[in-house]
């Protein structure tokens, strides 16, 4: 909702400048897609490092200790 209040008070500071931001938020967005992708997997893959490496020590805690 921000965002679009930015940008009616854009369009009406600068009418040309935010018909180029909607024309070309879609094509940043397309973009940006793939640099997402690869975060999220990378996300995923520290988390399993994580919890790959903690797995001995959860394994030597005993069970009934949280």
């Amino acid at each position: 909702m921000s965002t679009f209040i930015l940008w009616i008070i854009l369009l009406f500071l600068c009418w040309p400048l935010a018909l180029l931001a909607l024309v070309l938020y879609p094509i940043v967005w397309i973009f940006m897609l793939p640099f997402r992708i690869v975060g999220i997997t990378m996300n995923g893959l520290f988390a399993f490092l994580f919890a790959l490496i903690m797995l001995p020590a959860r394994i030597l805690h005993g069970p009934g200790m949280k």
